[in-house]
């Protein structure tokens, strides 16, 4: 509970909740007290669909929806007049809802088209032109309810929400570089799947922090805070950070590979191994860039002096998996903590 509470993705997606209740809300108050619509069903629906994570995003949904709401009551009406209200019609407003939302530009919006024809259909309104009027203001109300608050109330960064998710992953690398250590230090066997699957979690991790950065960029599209630009340039690094993090999670998996291979457990050149790997366990764990170098000049000297034998192709290949790992991390080491400065920092900047 405390981790949610201290995680800003959290709290962003929690204010997009609460935006979303009161667009909808506002939008049908405004089509029922203001405009006197009748059965205004359409104006909190639009608004719900259009709050979207983004300022840029709302406008695009918001356009697209305007777009798919006009084609749906169009078909409405006119399959209404030609076959009226029966199953030949309700078939044919779907079909013709669903061909048109799998046009580029709506396909986003793949079944409002679909639905609106529908909802407009079966409802009776197909026959009546003042109604189908009144069902194209009711939406461009909740539209334009939703793009005004999601723009003018708080609009989304979704910064420091990347910034969170990309922080934590380094952590949970040195944390299964120890566990791998501990277990085989305990001589435990049978963990090698497991932690090939830990590793998979982390890639799915990666793939989310390259999605929730793709989205931070795009929430500083258009955005008027005055934040915006600072932010977006202290955010330019994400990339780079996550591209090691993919290099050190798919060493490791090789690394999980080769040390299934190892034929003897207790060789001494194993042993020095393990030490160097917990080193770097723990250095990446505590973001601490002094003991990854220093381990990694332990590693070069371990590697001028083993004597590892027959054994030595196998010594080799995990040797070159941790450097790499230490390669790949150092950088992230060195950029913790991800994250974005507060209004202080980037006035300075």
């Amino acid at each position: 509970m405390l981790a949610r509470l201290k995680d800003p993705l959290a709290w962003t997606n929690a204010s997009q909740v609460l935006k979303t209740v009161a667009a909808a809300v506002i939008a049908w108050v405004l089509a029922v007290h203001v405009f006197d619509i009748a059965q205004p069903f359409l104006a909190p629906w639009a608004a719900l669909l259009t709050v979207h994570a983004t300022v840029y995003g709302t406008l695009k949904r918001g356009a697209e929806q305007i777009a798919a709401t006009v084609i749906g009551v169009l078909v409405a009406f006119g399959a209404g007049h030609v076959f009226g209200l029966n199953a030949l019609s309700v078939g044919a407003v779907v079909l013709l809802g669903l061909v048109a939302g799998s046009m580029r530009g709506l396909r986003t919006e793949s079944t409002t088209a679909a639905a609106t024809a529908l909802v407009v259909l079966t409802t009776g309104y197909s026959d009546d032109g003042g109604m189908l009027a009144a069902r194209l203001l009711d939406t461009g109300i909740g539209i334009v309810v939703g793009l005004l608050v999601n723009l003018l109330v708080w609009p989304p960064l979704r910064d420091r929400g990347a910034a969170h998710q990309i922080d934590v992953i380094d952590d949970r690398i040195g944390d299964l570089l120890c566990d791998i250590v501990a277990t085989l230090c305990a001589g435990r066997e049978g963990t090698f799947d497991e932690w090939v699957d830990r590793a998979n979690a982390l890639d799915e991790e990666i793939k989310e922090g390259w999605r929730v950065l793709g989205q931070a960029r795009e929430s500083g599209r258009l955005n008027p805070r005055l934040a915006t630009p600072g932010r977006m340039r202290a955010a330019e690094g994400f990339d780079g950070i996550l591209r090691r993090l993919e290099q050190a999670v798919a060493e490791t998996r090789s690394m999980i590979g080769t040390i299934s291979l190892v034929p003897a457990p207790t060789a001494e050149w194993l042993t020095r191994w393990l030490d160097l790997l917990h080193r770097v366990g723990m250095a990446v764990r505590d973001a601490d860039v002094a003991a990854m170098r220093a381990v990694r000049a332990d590693l070069d000297a371990f590697a001028r002096d083993v004597d590892a034998g027959d054994q030595w192709p196998i010594c080799g290949a995990l040797l070159v998996n941790l450097r790499n790992i230490l390669e790949a991390l150092d950088v992230v080491a060195d950029a913790q903590p991800v994250e974005v400065p507060g209004p202080s920092a980037l006035s300075t900047t």
